[in-house]
């Protein structure tokens, strides 16, 4: 079981009866690309209830990092779900969550003393910076970037700006939140070329929002993907973020991470930051943290978090069982899988951009480790973006066995577990290959 094979028309027998049943009781706010019904997974091949198998590049978004119900991960889980299941780290304290926290201790890319905070979720980690960040400068502002997700809760939705739905309905928004336009080269806000650019695209942030809309030393926080993710996988040039540090630094300003999608050995290093040579004040992490299980985990310098007992707290935040479930992950990334993530990635890096050549469509493959976008566009000069033909090439990968995901408006994202082979990466782009030659694109 280490490749597709679709034996039924998609979706299966077994497949619609469950989405007709779901169509009647699950909130229709969730977005489902196509009709995959998962049943089972092992490595990075999953199986829909109608036997039909698929390679998966989307992993759960970006999730799964150790593939599907990896042997020891899961030996890990039912080792401590076997000794107890929850006791809450708010009031008493448990084991897997002190090593939890010195193992980021370890890791977090920057240096000094650190400390952290359990959530379940990227949207709780990012909760949890917001208010540490407002609670220990005693300022109010934040800023984030066009085209960021950090959450759909109502402090982390203030900050996202990736899709106008995400946010239609709910306002108004947070107070005292900005945006700034993020370092995408392909399409620079100003008008630059990569060779040229000098994180000019920061100037609006410096010379216009802290000039005439907010006060620098009303800002708590600047909030940023060291590589944007739901935006489309874009990667700044490291003048971005260089230029980005010297900035908060300058006004004493906390530097944010979101390290939800990127972090966790994706890129092929344990956080994508650590790829541009800069220190933040705090990461956030989640998604492929604990290999599937909830856990969110927001880690700071030791004298910025220094909020006293009450201050803020989760019951369910930290759970033995996804402490347990991601110190075998942490072990796991450490020993072989971030060194895969560079290896294959890289790999299919190559074998995308040699797709570029061939079809026109693709118009930017972008990306590091096993975080890659793919950008298509109707014409290379003007760059107009294709949509419905990122859509349908999606939904044709699906058709032939490849679950991947879009990203930004018109970007497909490669996001597979960890364990990817160079075998299964030939395979997923022989049929994006594939399902762009059928569309004559």
């Amino acid at each position: 079981m280490d490749k597709p094979s679709i034996k039924t028309p998609l979706p299966g027998p077994k497949a619609r009866a469950i989405i007709e049943r779901d169509g009647k009781v699950v909130s229709p706010s969730y977005t489902r690309g196509y009709p995959f019904v998962m049943a089972r997974g092992t490595g990075a091949i999953v199986e829909d209830v109608d036997g039909n198998l698929f390679l998966d590049c989307a992993a759960g978004i970006a999730v799964n990092s150790t593939g599907h119900s990896h042997p020891e991960v899961v030996a890990a889980i039912i080792d401590q779900a076997q000794k107890f299941l929850h006791m809450s780290g708010t009031d008493f304290y448990y084991e897997p969550q002190v090593r939890l926290a010195e193992a980021f201790n370890e890791m977090a890319p920057f240096s000094g003393e650190k400390r952290s905070f359990f959530s379940n979720s990227g949207t709780e980690a990012n909760e949890a910076a917001i208010k540490l960040a407002r609670y220990v400068t005693k300022r109010y502002g934040m800023i984030a970037f066009l085209g960021s997700f950090h959450g759909r809760t109502l402090g982390s939705l203030a900050l996202t700006s990736s899709k106008a739905i995400q946010r239609r309905g709910f306002g108004p928004m947070q107070a005292g939140t900005f945006h700034a336009p993020y370092g995408n080269c392909y399409r620079c806000p100003v008008g630059l070329k990569p060779e040229s650019c000098q994180a000019e695209c920061l100037d609006f942030l410096e010379h216009q929002l802290l000039v005439h809309l907010i006060s620098p030393d009303e800002v708590a926080a600047v909030v940023v993907e060291p590589i944007q993710g739901e935006g489309g996988y874009v990667v700044p040039e490291p003048k971005f973020h260089h230029r980005l540090r010297e900035i908060t630094k300058k006004h004493g300003i906390l530097l944010i991470c979101d390290e939800v999608q990127s972090g966790m050995g994706r890129t092929g290093k344990m956080f994508a930051i650590e790829h541009f040579g800069v220190e933040p004040d705090m990461v956030t992490v989640a998604k492929g943290v604990a290999s599937g299980l909830p856990l969110g985990v927001t880690t700071a310098r030791g004298e910025v978090m220094s909020w006293p007992p009450g201050s803020h707290a989760s019951t369910f935040g930290g759970n033995p069982v996804s402490c347990a479930a991601a110190l075998k992950t942490i072990e796991l990334l450490k020993n072989s899988l971030m060194r895969n993530a560079t290896e294959v990635g890289g790999f299919m890096f190559d074998r995308l951009r040699e797709l570029q050549q061939k079809h026109q469509i693709i118009g930017d493959v972008r990306g590091r480790g096993l975080m890659i976008g793919i950008e298509l566009v109707r014409d290379r000069v003007t760059k107009e973006r294709a949509t419905t033909e990122r859509d349908k090439i999606v939904d044709d990968c699906f058709k032939r066995g490849l679950l991947v995901l879009g990203a930004g408006k018109n970007a497909i994202r490669i996001s597979p577990p960890l364990v990817l082979s160079k075998a299964q990466a030939e395979t997923a782009v022989r049929i994006i290959d594939e399902a762009l030659a059928e569309n004559r694109l």
